[in-house]
């Protein structure tokens, strides 16, 4: 069980010391954890800040590798909140610091946050939904300094109508950048949590990325409490295998590494 989208209080919407999510993981029978950091730049509320200590979470990841070793893998991740103005910023951080894996994902879209429902007023849930996969479009052409694609469809957390189009147009033009750069997505078991009744992405876009051959695909509980860890990771397993997938993959200095399923 590997389990690739986990947060502490190293992120600033979580209070979990890293130490007892290892123990919970171990107890969890999971094998390999990947902690994945908040980092979200300019992020539009102003009581919460996504900023990292990057030296300190650095320095705390290789101790508990020292002393877990032989017990759980632990791997240094990290979850960049893409906006079109902040890729750069993005780009040093990326070129300065070591990170096994990266999460590319969008919690704001035109400068909103999804979170607060703000960005869904005065539109359409077809314009929220469409400006929402065009401007993660925009982003991933111009930025590629990541691992995989999170939760692709997190909008629907927020809002969500089952009637409404999943401009899966948009997503296939977003799924022939990420193959084209040898990137892949995650399934983020979290859709559970919050009652959607599925992962995200949905059964279809996974389909979606099968067919256009895409094959780099890891699993995450995106926890932020230990009680999450490794949600769901069995009947996430017989999904990828419905879909038709043979493999799951978890990361080694950015490289995908393969496990079969």
């Amino acid at each position: 069980m590997f389990d690739y989208h986990v947060h502490t209080d190293f992120s600033a919407d979580c209070d979990i010391p890293m130490e007892e999510m290892i123990e919970n993981a171990k107890k969890r029978g999971i094998q390999e954890i990947c902690f994945t950091e908040h980092i979200d730049y300019d992020y539009p509320d102003p009581t919460i800040s996504f900023l990292l200590d990057l030296d300190n979470y650095d320095q705390t990841i290789k101790r508990f590798q020292e002393k877990y070793k032989n017990k759980i893998t632990i791997k240094k991740g990290v979850e960049l909140g893409v906006q079109p103005h902040v890729l750069e910023d993005y780009n040093q951080i990326v070129n300065q610091e070591f990170f096994d894996f990266i999460i590319c994902s969008m919690h704001t879209t035109d400068k909103i946050d999804l979170h607060s429902g703000r960005f869904f007023e005065e539109k359409s849930l077809n314009e929220a939904y469409e400006q929402y996969y065009g401007e993660l479009l925009s982003c991933i052409k111009s930025f590629n300094q990541y691992s995989i694609l999170g939760h692709l469809d997190l909008v629907k957390r927020y809002k969500y109508e089952p009637d409404v189009y999943h401009f899966l147009d948009y997503i296939e033009e977003i799924f022939k950048v990420v193959i084209h750069e040898g990137k892949g997505i995650e399934v983020n078991n979290s859709g559970f949590k919050y009652g959607l009744g599925s992962a995200m992405p949905s059964e279809d876009i996974l389909q979606l990325y099968k067919d256009m051959n895409g094959e780099i695909i890891t699993i995450g509980s995106d926890s932020h409490s230990p009680s999450t860890l490794g949600t769901h990771y069995e009947e996430t397993i017989e999904l990828l295998k419905k879909t038709g997938f043979k493999y799951v993959a978890t990361f080694e200095q950015q490289k995908p590494v393969f496990h079969k399923i």
